[in-house]
């Protein structure tokens, strides 16, 4: 009985596939990410070389009104706001909320959100400059 014999099997490997795969993760990656824009102001200056991430970014102005997602709201606003954004957030230990407040701002307007953080149980964290 006569049996054929099988043609040998390439061991080739193809990285097109490969590369295609790895190029929709970047985009996947790049589309779902979170990209924290701060409006330039006078922020306070630091040497600390520590970057944190960031979840949520609370901006103070000048006359003491709160910016959250480009709107402007008064304290019991953006206490509401920031109680819905956490609890939007699947894992609440990884929350942080960015102060972004210049100089010239008094630390009572910063301390209310530091007092809201706190409620809600999250970090805060203040936005700086480095040193020059």
């Amino acid at each position: 009985m006569g049996l054929k014999k099988r043609a040998k099997v390439s061991a080739e490997f193809s990285m097109s596939s490969l590369t295609d795969i790895i190029f929709l993760l970047l985009i996947f990656f790049m589309l779902t990410s979170n990209f924290v824009q701060i409006k330039a102001n006078d922020l306070p200056e630091s040497d600390s070389k520590t970057v944190a991430a960031s979840s949520i970014v609370v901006e103070i102005e000048a006359d003491g009104r709160y910016v959250y997602n480009g709107v402007r709201m008064n304290t019991s606003a953006l206490d509401r706001a920031l109680r819905r954004a956490v609890n939007a957030e699947k894992d609440r230990n990884n929350v942080t909320i960015t102060i972004a407040a210049g100089k010239s701002i008094p630390f009572d307007h910063v301390a209310k959100v530091i007092e809201i953080a706190g409620k809600l149980r999250v970090k805060a964290i203040l936005a700086t400059q480095p040193k020059k």
